[in-house]
């Protein structure tokens, strides 16, 4: 069984606290990649049309990916920004702002006119409204890791740290079941008219109970303590960059697989399956739709799993995996004949379990690759920074290599690529340092004991 870590000089959080800051985690990132979903499907079935027309298809459907990297391109401003405010002002100021900041961006983009309407300035406003929507999501992730992972136990921080994995699959389940919800219940037309801004608008009701939670949440135990010894560092980005260089290229490479292997099997698939396999919408929605699912419970389980065996060795198997899977699920789902949807979805659900064998453990291996008092920067940036060589180029370089080469081929070495890099990643980081942490907070305590029996 596990043993219970107690910080000296700290309560440990009744069971409802702890339980309030895993919902606060999973919420917010649930609302980040609802969001993010939402657009990374109507970017691959309308936003072509809507607001890049052109005579050619592919050139519409590659302008619309180009404005999903931005996404991807505009977290490292928010990474710097409210990663380094993180560990000076405090993990729950930051969030509040981060949930606020996606969420509105996602409803203004819900109600910006198309092409048709005002012409060049809906690109435009679009780009910007998404560049928004990443600065949000890049000071998100650091700060909802750190949520739970510093008010549970530092041995099952591979469980509790998993809210803020959780978040994906819950988002990208509620975005495509309403994408989904708005295509059997609409016509054609009607969605391309007006269904698609129904998804983006109800954003606001996710928004809303975030808010709810997460201001209802107190500052994390070790926040407190170091706002109470004076031990918030002045230059968080400096010094992650200068005493931890090791720390930060593992965090990056290991992010680097698990983003392209989730832009293949739930963004980009969506495009493969309409336009190279024939499927309707609606079908490869339903595949992704089912994987997502999975990933629900599939997440807080391997994170939980990386608790009990070594974490970097999960982690490391499942990225060999991650390189292998292509090169047998493209021939696989060719070769299906009349049972192709069966196995595009078989296909799918064994992409999103490999994924989730990374990401599950992802929040709590790259959190410990950091000292306790720079966890905040240094989990953003390495979050931010992976973004844009990982999940930012991915479908805009799936669909140019499909396009280019008329075969899987090329994109299963790109994803074997990726995959490599994140095995270098993981063999260069290293193994949870349990007494780090507990003599961070003893030494914390201490100087807060001090500064108590002076005043």
């Amino acid at each position: 069984m596990t043993r219970t870590t107690h910080r000296p000089g700290q309560q440990d959080p009744d069971p409802s606290t702890l339980h309030r800051a895993f919902v606060a985690s999973l919420t917010g990132t649930a609302l980040e990649w609802y969001d993010f979903a939402v657009y990374s499907a109507t970017a691959a079935l309308v936003f072509g049309r809507l607001f890049f027309p052109s005579a050619n298809p592919l050139t519409s459907t590659l302008l619309a990916f180009s404005t999903y990297a931005v996404g991807y391109l505009s977290r490292p401003l928010g990474g710097f920004v409210f990663g380094r405010l993180g560990d000076v002002i405090g993990r729950k100021k930051v969030l509040v702002t981060t949930l606020v900041l996606i969420g509105t961006a996602t409803l203004l983009i819900g109600l910006l006119p198309t092409y048709s309407a005002i012409g060049p300035a809906a690109p435009v406003v679009l780009v910007l409204l998404r560049f928004a929507q990443g600065v949000g999501v890049g000071g998100e992730w650091g700060g909802a890791v750190l949520l739970t992972s510093e008010f549970g136990d530092t041995r099952r921080r591979g469980f509790w740290a998993s809210a803020a994995q959780v978040g994906p699959p819950v988002g990208n389940l509620m975005a495509n079941g309403v994408l989904a919800g708005l295509g059997v219940m609409l016509s054609e037309s009607q969605f391309l008219a007006w269904g698609w801004r129904v998804a983006f608008l109800l954003s606001g009701v996710l928004v809303a109970f975030g808010l709810w939670i997460r201001l209802k949440l107190e500052e994390t135990p070790v926040f407190k303590a170091m706002e109470a010894a004076h031990s918030r560092p002045e230059a968080p980005i400096r010094e992650v960059f200068t005493t931890q260089p090791r720390a930060l290229v593992a965090s990056i490479l290991s992010r680097i697989a698990p983003d392209v292997l989730y832009a293949m099997f739930t963004v980009f698939i969506l495009t493969y399956a309409t336009d190279h396999l024939g499927m309707s919408r609606g079908s490869a929605l339903t595949t992704v739709l089912i994987g997502s699912g999975l990933q629900v419970f599939l997440m807080p389980l391997a994170g939980a799993l990386s608790d009990r065996v070594n974490r970097r060795k999960l982690y490391l198997g499942a990225a060999v995996a991650a390189g292998i899977w292509p090169f047998i699920f493209f021939p696989m789902v060719a070769a299906a004949g009349h049972g192709r949807w069966f196995m595009l979805a078989l296909g799918v659900i064994v992409g999103l379990v490999i994924h989730a064998l990374m990401y599950g453990p992802q929040a709590a291996f790259i959190a410990e690759q950091f000292s306790p008092r720079l966890r905040y920067t240094g989990s953003s940036l390495a979050y931010t920074l992976a973004g844009v060589v990982g999940g930012a180029i991915a479908p805009l370089l799936f669909t140019a290599l499909l396009g280019t080469f008329h075969t899987w081929q090329p994109l299963a070495a790109y994803i074997a690529v990726t995959a490599a890099l994140t095995v270098a990643g993981v063999l260069l980081g290293r193994d949870a340092d349990h007494a780090e942490d507990a003599e961070f907070t003893r030494s914390l305590a201490r100087a807060e004991a001090q500064t108590v029996a002076t005043r």
